[in-house]
């Protein structure tokens, strides 16, 4: 049955090895699946580059019913510029905590049983020390993202999610949505991400129509994009005024798409063991690019 649900937010990154070791080793999450691309995605979801990438997607659960990280590497690019929009995501989980003092990942008390630290990139993650809630029992509920934004309650994004009309039951799969005015103009960097929702493929076009009716952005029409071996899923790709992207994408194929691929971590080992740029650069004394 096509539900309307979050599914994940897209980060960039430079290093696919010292992010995968926090994701993985820190956070404790496991790899859903990975997939190699030779040229940019026709969605922009690995950002605005025409080159090889790939896509892994990572969480402590399948993505049918557990709110995840999509991790997209671009081969020619080291390193994004973060800006103001992006304030942190936050995991209920003593394990990961306990792994972060174990492994000497940096680690900051910022408040009661809670810590801030950084994935690969200066990403913030906030960690409750507090015991992850049982697969099952609430999807997600220790995932919150938290954005920066300007004053505007009539940006899109919260227009989209009340065309549902099920505001309460999509952002309880993800625990909370916070959206904070920071009194001034967003800065979204290089590093900008992207929140994926899902909805039946037949509101697609409903939705696409009700945001050119109210003069919102639009910035991916209705396209069909194809993963060889896989299904072919339809999205369209909105902004609300401050810029973040919002992706919302036909259920029924999505979960064709991410069914969890039992070769997804050996696929990514496979890859990092394969992609000898970081020792190219290295060896000819130079730099990978910096978006």
């Amino acid at each position: 049955m096509a539900l309307r649900r979050a599914l994940h937010f897209v980060f960039k990154v430079g290093d696919r090895t010292k992010t995968a070791t926090f994701y993985r080793d820190v956070l404790g999450m496991k790899i859903l699946r990975h997939e190699e691309f030779e040229e940019g995605c026709k969605a922009t979801c690995n950002g605005p580059y025409d080159g090889k990438w790939s896509k892994t997607m990572v969480g402590f659960g399948p993505e049918d019913d557990h709110f995840v990280a999509e991790l997209t590497y671009n081969y020619g690019v080291g390193e994004y510029q973060l800006g103001n929009d992006f304030l942190g995501l936050t995991l209920q989980s003593s394990q990961a905590v306990s792994n972060a003092r174990r492994l000497g990942w940096p680690l900051t008390e910022v408040g009661e049983a809670l810590y801030l630290t950084q994935a690969p990139g200066g990403y913030p993650f906030y960690l409750v020390d507090k015991e992850q809630p049982p697969s099952g029992e609430c999807p997600g509920s220790y995932v919150c993202l938290l954005f920066s934004r300007e004053s505007n309650c009539g940006n899109a994004l919260v227009k989209c999610i009340g065309w549902f009309q099920k505001c309460k039951e999509l952002l309880g799969f993800i625990c909370k949505l916070e959206l904070r005015d920071i009194g001034g103009t967003v800065d979204r960097g290089t590093a900008f991400g992207r929140i994926a929702f899902s909805c039946p493929r037949e509101q697609l076009p409903d939705l696409e129509a009700l945001m050119k009716k109210e003069n919102q952005k639009i910035l991916t029409p209705l396209v069909s994009l194809d993963t060889p071996g896989k299904a072919t899923v339809e999205v369209v790709i909105l902004a609300d005024p401050d810029g973040h992207e919002i992706c919302f994408v036909g259920d029924e194929a999505f979960r064709q798409l991410s069914m969890v691929d039992p070769k997804g971590n050996d696929l990514l080992d496979k890859a990092m063991a394969e992609d000898k740029s970081d020792e190219w650069f290295a060896k000819h004394n130079k730099q990978k690019a910096a978006a």
